[in-house]
């Protein structure tokens, strides 16, 4: 698989999980948005959508955005 379809199935999961918590309170949503995706993603998709982030964020909703700040960043490979 690409780089660039890598990082399009990311953001569309990634963007999935916020609109699921969007329908959560304002004060939860970015919470529940960083717990599913460091409880369910490996170590390897959280260090993609971090690259991603940090060359820019592309794509991905103001939710996932603020929730990146609670995922648990990995170690570099």
């Amino acid at each position: 698989m690409s780089h660039d379809n890598t990082n399009a199935k990311l953001i569309y999961m990634a963007n999935q999980i916020a609109t699921f918590f969007k329908s959560q309170p304002e004060s939860e949503a970015a919470q529940g948005v960083a717990t599913h995706i460091n409880k369910y993603w490996e170590p390897r998709m959280r260090r993609k959508l971090f690259e991603h982030i940090d060359n820019g964020g592309e794509g991905l909703t103001p939710l996932v955005l603020e929730a990146a700040a609670k995922i648990k960043r990995p170690e570099a490979a």
